[in-house]
């Protein structure tokens, strides 16, 4: 197994920022029809820049470990710099090869910050 492949395991098993964030300011959340995964990302917003975010959802590995993944990086960023980020951002974060399937669980959770970003921009 590589590095890559155990850091992702380790985001499913014990995901960063999951749970509720007590008075987010903005929230949204959308669902992948083809493989029922689940996410939410909850945040607060002061000055443009995300001063707090969570997430909560159900999915697989590869969705869940996104999520936790790219909250740790959205922490402390600004809204411009989030809706910056595009698929290659995602798929070089997460390290590993993805079957097509699996590129759609991957940018879920991207898909989720880009629209609450400029719903709240």
């Amino acid at each position: 197994m590589s590095i890559y492949q155990d850091l992702i395991l380790d985001h499913y098993r014990n995901p960063h920022n999951f749970g509720p964030l007590k008075k987010a300011t903005a929230k949204y959340s959308l669902m992948n029809p083809l493989c029922g995964d689940k996410i939410e990302i909850q945040v607060v917003i002061k000055k443009d820049t995300l001063t707090a975010v969570r997430f909560l959802g159900e999915g697989c590995v590869i969705s869940k470990a996104s999520a936790s993944m790219l909250t740790d990086f959205a922490q402390g960023k600004s809204l411009n710099q989030l809706k910056a980020l595009d698929t290659q951002f995602i798929l070089k974060m997460l390290g590993v090869s993805l079957s097509p399937n699996r590129v759609k669980c991957a940018l879920l959770p991207l898909e989720v910050l880009h629209k609450l970003v400029v719903k709240n921009g």
